[in-house]
């Protein structure tokens, strides 16, 4: 099937939806696994597959397909085209199940602003995809939908068709379940600007001494090179075994491929209830329980890190306050505690607006001062001055929204871009007065470490 698709530069009437219908179904399969759902369309949906769990493993979506597309390069109303295209799809929908909703799956780019050249070649400043066939695996029960979006007033013909491929996948899946996956083995590491980065750091902090901007998050790349092209079912296994502990996504454009563990909720959405978490301030995991508790009570007390976490909460705080009744924020920060890295965590949670949606938090919350930096235009325009690369889609909000504006989207850092037999990983920090750029350099090893290890680089920081 060729998918449908709209560039939001054609400023077409909504009334262009009215031409399609947006047909579903849904059946119950018995203990289907997502990541073997995802490798059975390997043969005949490569370029056009999806993946995301959530952190509490409650929720896992595997999409094969697309059955419609929503992208734009409208840089300044990239955001609220999206929803308002969503929401004119979803009135098309004939036969509307309460319990499994369509997802719309994908993302924005970090910032269409920035022209410096990039490797993200097939990734728009927006994409999104209703998946074709949607697994959905919620509380220990699995889902498949198909969904069809056509000119035609029945699709009675098509669906049988698409039933046929459905059970096709389903056994593929089943089968797939036995594959045992080889952990991928980088054979080189580069630095990507490594001299470049070390000197914006010196810039970039001379400028905020300066008064300039209280905080910019500078980030750099390692490029990881393979002797053969690398497998998205393969790092998506792998990266679930490492970070079992993240949000895990993956999402691919035509050859190219870019996933992720994620520890950072952007924002959440169910039945109205919203909630965001504050990520800011981070130290590495000890070798001893005791020496990880000394850590983890250093970084409490920090003056460093406590900052940036203000900056971060306090932002999330107004947002939610614009969109949001009963907003609840905790009065110190926690400790969040994955594999390689331990951060400062405070959740923030209200009751969404009856005028406000998920999209609207989504816009308003992106790029938190953690990603970005304070005040957040001018560190913008900062990081398009000094960063030595284009970030694409890293450090992005990555997720999904369903029919009914419920979702979910993660900040899309412990990531990395694939493109063939290269693999680029994206690592950052906040930069304030009192930083340096050796301790930035350090930070960003602990930061590559969970891509590093699911993709067999080498883990030292010695060049």
């Amino acid at each position: 099937m060729n998918s449908q698709s709209y560039s939001s530069t054609d400023k077409y009437e909504d009334t262009r939806f009215l031409a399609y219908r947006f047909f579903t179904e849904t059946i119950e399969v018995s203990g289907l696994s997502a990541l073997a759902f995802f490798e059975a369309g390997k043969e005949r949906f490569t370029g056009k597959r999806m993946f995301w769990q959530n952190r509490e493993k409650t929720f896992t979506m595997a999409g094969l397909g697309h059955a419609y597309t929503l992208t734009t390069t409208n840089h300044h109303g990239r955001f609220e085209e999206i929803k308002q295209d969503w929401q004119s799809l979803c009135k098309q929908i004939v036969n509307k199940e309460q319990s499994i909703q369509p997802v719309l799956f994908g993302g924005f780019s970090f910032d269409p602003l920035n022209k410096m050249q990039s490797v993200w070649t097939h990734f728009p400043d927006a994409y999104f995809a209703v998946p074709t066939f949607q697994l959905l695996v919620k509380d220990g029960r699995s889902y498949i939908s198909i969904h069809l979006v056509s000119k035609k007033e029945e699709a009675g013909d098509d669906f049988s068709v698409l039933r046929k491929e459905r059970d096709m996948l389903v056994r593929a899946a089943k089968a797939a379940e036995q594959k045992n996956y080889i952990k991928p083995a980088a054979f080189n590491r580069q630095e990507v600007k490594k001299d470049e980065y070390l000197e914006s750091i010196k810039k970039v902090t001379a400028i905020i001494k300066a008064k300039q901007a209280d905080k910019v998050v500078i980030a750099r790349s390692l490029k990881l090179t393979f002797d053969q092209t690398l497998s998205a079912s393969s790092v998506l296994n792998q990266v679930a075994t490492e970070q079992p502990e993240s949000f895990l996504f993956g999402f691919e454009a035509e050859d190219q491929f870019f996933f992720g563990a994620s520890p950072e909720r952007l924002v959440k959405v169910e039945a109205r209830k919203a909630l965001s978490t504050c990520l800011a301030g981070s130290t590495p995991r000890g070798t001893t329980q005791e020496k990880d508790e000394e850590l983890g009570r250093t970084l409490l007390a920090d003056r460093k890190n406590r900052s940036e976490h203000q900056y971060v909460v306090n932002m999330i705080n107004n947002v939610f306050n614009e969109h949001c009744q009963e907003v609840v924020v905790p009065k110190a920060p926690r400790l969040m505690k994955i594999r390689d890295i331990q951060h400062l965590y405070t959740p923030v949670q209200g009751k969404l607006n009856p005028q406000s949606t998920l999209l609207d938090l989504v816009r308003d919350l992106h790029p938190t001062p953690a990603l970005g930096g304070e005040p957040k235009q001018a560190a913008l325009s900062l990081i398009r001055q000094y960063e030595t690369m284009n970030r694409g889609y890293y450090a992005a909000p990555i997720g999904w929204i369903d029919a009914s504006g419920d979702g979910e989207f993660a900040v899309a850092i412990r990531s990395a871009f694939v493109n063939g037999k290269e693999a680029y990983l994206y690592a950052g920090g906040g930069i304030v007065e009192d930083s340096t750029p050796e301790s930035e350099y350090e930070e960003t090893w602990v930061k590559f470490r969970p891509m590093l290890r699911t993709l067999g680089g080498q883990l030292s920081d010695k060049s």
